[in-house]
């Protein structure tokens, strides 16, 4: 590795599995101290631990679970320097119709909120340094409006709306802002692709490079770029990290027909 990292300090939301799971080692990989917050424990001390750094238990929905998560990155390890909005959790595919009002509101709390109160935590000490990097991970299921994921589309495109928004708000005080939009692999893509035999092989053959992404080789290099000094001048874009699949939109869908 190149050690683009080395010495800055690192949240992961989510990073117990899947694409946090990717970014949390490749961040370490390139010299990064990594604090892994995650609401499943065990999955987040393993990371954490084979990472050589600090896991934090946490629930992105509630706001004092985030702003505990900054501080004791703050507190190990004396600073900030790059946050990675990357947790989910809940959701299930099923008709807008049949959506509750609880989904939503989960949803937003897991895919709006935390990012929101992550962001806010943080700033205060990535401005006092003046330097600072923010990566949150949205999604092609609300820009291409995929079915059946209404709470998880909206969520992420209100991410996307956050992440513009703080990009041009903050840019004078060298703290950049940006967006991935992945299609890999992660232990969410199986579980949604397990309640609809097939679908996985649709998604592969409809992706123009015919497979999903890896999260360690595919998704997190970008992550590394988005959290180094060679981002300094770019904020507030969204980088498509789908082996092109953006292009023409999706092909596959699930059969919501079926229920």
């Amino acid at each position: 590795m190149s050690g683009q990292l080395d010495g800055r300090v690192a949240l992961v939301t989510g990073g117990g599995a899947g694409i946090g799971e990717g970014v949390a080692r490749r961040y370490a990989d390139e010299g990064a101290r990594v604090v892994v917050a995650e609401l499943d424990e065990e999955s987040g001390r393993a990371v954490a631990e084979s990472v050589g750094g600090l896991f934090v238990r946490c629930d992105v929905s509630q706001r004092a679970d985030v702003e505990a998560a900054v501080g004791a990155a703050v507190a190990a390890y004396g600073s900030i320097d790059v946050v990675v909005n990357n947790a989910w959790g809940g959701g299930s595919i099923g008709r807008l119709e049949k959506k509750t009002d609880e989904a939503l509101a989960q949803g937003m709390a897991v895919g709006f909120y935390g990012p929101f109160w992550a962001m806010q935590a943080a700033l205060p000490h990535m401005r006092e340094r003046g330097w600072g990097r923010v990566v949150n991970m949205c999604s092609l299921n609300g820009v291409n409006a995929h079915m059946g994921s209404l709470e998880y589309n909206a969520a992420k495109e209100a991410l996307r709306a956050l992440t513009r928004t703080a990009a041009r708000e903050w840019a004078p005080t060298g703290v950049t802002v940006n967006a991935i939009c992945p299609a890999a692999k992660s232990q969410a893509f199986f579980r949604a692709m397990g309640e609809y035999p097939g679908l996985e092989e649709t998604a592969d053959s409809s992706n123009p490079m015919g497979r999903m992404g890896d999260v360690y080789d595919d998704i997190a290099p970008v992550a590394v770029f988005l959290a180094s000094e060679g981002c300094r001048y770019l904020t507030g874009n969204t980088l498509f990290v789908d082996g092109g699949s953006h292009i023409n939109g999706s092909a596959w869908a699930p059969d919501l027909d079926a229920e």
